[in-house]
């Protein structure tokens, strides 16, 4: 097996509503935010190369947006983009065997899907891929809540629905020897995070549970969560496990750190430990 780190570009999301009731003297620290108070994004995507099997974890925003959304997210992609990313790697989207999308927000999976030459519908952009979705978290993004509605958007998801590559799962499964997905239930129903066996270690995808290094103190949730104190459940029962056994984390959002270790400090709090590159595993 072989990981890749896949840089999809950036956006940028209000620092309040990604720390909740924590106060900005104390995200800031790790998180600077800009004049209109939003904080650095990455879109950061997970290659797996096993046998013949190439596996994409989420795949970023996609293409399809317009100026306004373009704006109001700052998104950025001059200089990263999915295609870049894995043309750099000698490869291109329709090598890629198998997408797994941890959930349906659309900064996790608009790169699905794109706009018909006609500009008349959209198609599903990895022609040759397996998509593997949460059954309970497709039924929740096709009917969504008022308080996250506006993440899932018609066009990444209907396509995938009306093709015929679309695999749903039903809770925690192992996908293949080596790669596990867990479920977690905070953040929105049912999102599924790879736990990945490589080279002697463990490495969790933190998808949005651990969006960056940030976020690692206990009550450090997003607002964006539609359940935060099952979110603050799943932590209290992870963050033990991750340092216990030293599992790696890959942060999906953190803008300056691709992955790390978890410690407790001599106050009991989970702060980072360590900080790097996967190519440095």
């Amino acid at each position: 097996m072989k990981l890749h780190s896949i840089e999809t570009g950036n956006f940028k999301l209000d620092g309040g509503a990604m720390f909740g009731v924590v106060p900005k003297p104390l995200w800031q620290r790790t998180n600077p935010a800009d004049d209109r108070n939003r904080i650095d994004m990455a879109m950061r995507c997970l290659l797996i190369e096993d046998d013949n099997r190439l596996f994409l974890v989420d795949n970023g925003i996609g293409h399809k947006y317009n100026d306004k959304f373009a704006q109001l997210y700052a998104v950025e992609h001059d200089k990263n983009t999915l295609d870049r990313s894995l043309d750099a790697l000698g490869y291109h989207r329709r090598d890629i065997t198998d997408v797994i999308l941890t959930h349906l927000h659309f900064d996790h999976c608009g790169g699905s899907t794109e706009w018909h030459p006609t500009k008349e519908r959209h198609t599903v952009t990895f022609e040759n891929a397996h998509f593997w979705v949460q059954r309970s978290h497709l039924e929740w993004a096709l009917n969504p809540n008022p308080r996250e509605g506006a993440s899932f958007y018609d066009e990444n998801i209907r396509p995938l629905v009306e093709s015929s590559q679309l695999r749903l799962l039903d809770g925690p499964t192992e996908l293949f020897p080596g790669l596990e997905l867990r479920v977690v239930n905070g953040h929105t129903e049912a999102q599924q995070l790879p736990l990945i066996d490589y080279k002697g270690r463990k490495i969790l995808f933190a998808g949005d549970l651990f969006p960056s290094f940030g976020h690692l103190p206990l009550p450090y949730v997003m607002g964006y969560d539609v359940r935060p104190l099952v979110t603050m459940e799943e932590r209290a029962e992870y963050l033990p496990w991750l340092v216990e056994n030293e599992i790696i984390l890959f942060y999906e959002h953190d803008a300056y750190h691709e992955c790390g270790t978890v410690k407790q400090n001599d106050r009991g709090k989970y702060v980072s430990d360590q900080t790097f590159k996967l190519a440095e595993i």
